[in-house]
């Protein structure tokens, strides 16, 4: 069948497509031994020279690369976003595309894979189901292979490859001025006549990269848990061998001279099984030269130390709390001791977020072009992120009604200190407003006045 000419593919659109195509499968040992790593399914090559191979399902594998990825993660929270010049405003328009895209929920999945990864990516593009509200989509680096010009920071040309329910190979090529679907038969690529090309003459590739610490001479992001691969499998190797141990030594070891297994019978005077007989807690015998002992347990606290120093290690590369390892002390820390003790983790969490809040604002800049059809001002969109650090609601609210007593706050800054949103306001806005203008409400309040201060 001969296609029509808009469906054929350029030489330039092949050439892509078979540069980023073999990138991707370059890209995917390593990117797979990083999804291992974060799922705790990595396999450990070697236990121990003390470890036969039938012994080796006593391993066990603690998830520290999944600390070390979800504990930032669950830190980075999109308050909102506004325009330049006006932090005071949340931009609504924005708001609704955030909302519309399920974005509260899907920025985590950026955010998680950027961090297993070094590196993920959104894809923006129009709607055929409502044209008011563009789609904004996570996409998994493992499908995406990227082309990028340094001097703007921006990505010139990427193809999504992946396998559709029916295990065909399909693609998407993305270009400053198309997006092409595509389909690999037996004599190559093609476009796919169902969902065929999309000429949107963008100007730009509607994909947005999202680079974990990223560093000058390039864009492919180093992982958050490369500090910590290999100490997660030296853990590994401590914790299986420490349980063979201990399974060993489940109980105390005997000994017995001077005796016969014919000693060792039953009220019938049959055999007892050499486990009953070992478990047996009296043993006697006619033999007056027998002797019984019971040699000294070993004792693992070399492993215990061990495990706990490199647990320590580990918090300490990752900017965590050593009791996130496990170790802290029987009293639970004040409120203001969390905070302080957190303090590198809030920092490290506040850098990700620069890094991060640029990438967004140009996701919601595409999203802006796409659903106005004009561009914005350039760099004129900026993120508000939720404070990193552990609070709790009696802490906020105790440092807003200091704030209010001495004149330096409104009432609705302390709404903001406490992340209410709008219709939250408005709503205590119309009580406050009813309340004032109740008679009886303004009875009993003067009441519970005066009886507190007669009481005290």
């Amino acid at each position: 069948m001969t296609l029509p000419v808009a469906s054929v593919l350029s030489d330039d659109e092949k050439t892509a497509i078979s540069a980023l195509s073999a990138k991707i499968r370059k890209d995917e040992p390593g990117l797979e031994l990083l999804d291992r790593y974060y799922d705790g399914a990595q396999r450990i090559e070697h236990l121990g020279l003390a470890v036969p191979p039938e012994l080796r399902h006593f391993m066990t594998v603690i998830n520290i690369p999944r600390i070390a990825v979800d504990e930032p993660t669950i830190r980075q929270l999109v308050r909102g976003f506004y325009r330049s010049g006006d932090s005071t405003k949340e931009d609504p328009a924005l708001r609704e595309a955030w909302e519309y895209n399920n974005l509260a929920s899907e920025s985590t999945l950026v955010h998680t894979d950027e961090k297993i990864f070094g590196r993920s990516y959104v894809s923006v593009g129009s709607n055929a189901e409502d044209s008011e509200h563009p789609l904004i989509t996570a996409e998994s680096p493992m499908q995406m292979g990227v082309q990028v010009d340094r001097r703007f920071r921006r990505i010139t040309d990427a193809f999504r490859m992946y396998r559709d329910e029916e295990r065909v190979t399909r693609g998407t090529l993305y270009e400053p001025d198309s997006t092409v679907h595509v389909v690999r038969g037996r004599n190559g690529w093609v476009v796919d006549d169902e969902r065929g090309r999309d000429d949107h003459d963008l100007g730009v590739v509607p994909i947005v990269g999202f680079v974990h610490r990223r560093r000058g001479q390039g864009f492919h992001g180093l992982s958050e848990m490369a500090d910590v691969v290999q100490m997660t499998d030296d853990i590994a190797r401590l914790m299986s061998n420490m349980i063979v141990a201990s399974e060993s030594l489940a109980l105390p070891h005997r000994w017995a001279s001077g005796v016969k297994k014919e000693d060792f019978v039953d009220k019938a005077g049959k055999l007892l099984p050499q486990w009953e007989a070992y478990m047996t807690a009296i043993k006697a015998t006619s033999n007056t030269d027998a002797k019984f002992g019971q040699f000294d347990a070993a004792s693992l606290s070399n492993f215990h130390d061990t495990v706990n120093n490199m647990f320590a290690w580990c918090a300490a590369i990752l900017g965590l709390p050593v009791r996130y390892a496990g170790q802290q002390t029987s009293n639970p820390a004040s409120e203001g001791a969390i905070r302080a003790d957190e303090s590198r983790l809030i920092a490290r969490v506040n850098a990700m977020n620069r890094f991060d809040g640029d990438s967004w604002a140009w996701v919601m800049g595409l999203e802006e072009r796409f659903r106005t059809g004009s561009w914005g001002q350039r760099n004129s969109i900026r993120v508000l992120w939720q404070d990193p650090g552990t609070q709790t609601l009696a802490e906020i609210a105790d440092a807003a009604v200091k704030l209010r007593q001495v004149q330096g706050l409104s009432v609705e800054g302390m709404w903001d200190m406490l992340g209410w949103d709008e219709p939250r306001k408005q709503q205590e806005a119309s009580r406050l407003q009813s309340e004032a203008n109740d008679p009886s409400i303004a009875r009993l309040t003067e009441a519970l006045s005066s009886g507190a201060a007669a009481g005290g």
